[in-house]
């Protein structure tokens, strides 16, 4: 039984290589997608992953996991366009865009290692789909920062959603790796 946080690199290294075989298929083509855009994408991944567990079946061959990995994919691109701005042309070249993602990684990794201290791992005891509403709530609040043209009175603002979004992915998919040993 592996420990969280070598989960968290094996979950990251599954995602990681996904990101980095379509940085080589479509180049840096996400990188003219808007925030809010970039926002839409990850909520309608949720959306199905919500619309699956509440309807019980599903119609597209592709799995939640695959639907997680895209969310939390998706998430550090949305992170990197918060520090580049998204640009009209793609911009980024695949050794960039790795930097970037590493970066984005080693942060959440360490915010993750400081809430499982605190928390005492309690999302080990939380269902998946808590993990999609939560994901959902965090997406919904991302969007009233965005329509607030990203200010914020007390709130964290959109970057710590993010991280948390992308938090929630790697522990279901934790949870979803081990339901399937």
């Amino acid at each position: 039984m592996l420990n969280t946080s070598q989960y968290f690199d094996l979950i990251i290294e599954d995602c990681f290589e996904i990101f980095r075989k379509k940085m080589i298929d479509y180049g840096s083509a996400w990188r003219i997608l808007r925030l809010k855009s970039l926002t839409d994408q990850i909520f309608i991944k949720a959306q199905r992953i919500r619309n699956i567990d509440d309807k019980g079946s599903q119609k597209i061959s592709e799995g939640i996991d695959s639907e997680f990995i895209g969310i939390l994919n998706y998430s550090v691109m949305a992170l990197i366009q918060l520090d580049q701005k998204s640009t009209l042309q793609p911009d980024m070249d695949l050794n960039e865009s790795v930097k970037h993602y590493k970066h984005h990684i080693s942060e959440i990794k360490a915010l993750m290692e400081k809430k499982n201290h605190d928390y005492g791992e309690a999302w080990k005891e939380m269902r998946i789909s808590s993990f999609t509403d939560l994901i959902l709530q965090k997406l919904h609040r991302v969007k009233q920062i965005e329509d607030n043209d990203g200010e914020t009175i007390i709130s964290e603002g959109v970057s710590a959603n993010y991280h948390d979004i992308i938090n929630y992915s790697i522990f279901a998919l934790i949870q979803l790796k081990e339901n399937k040993q």
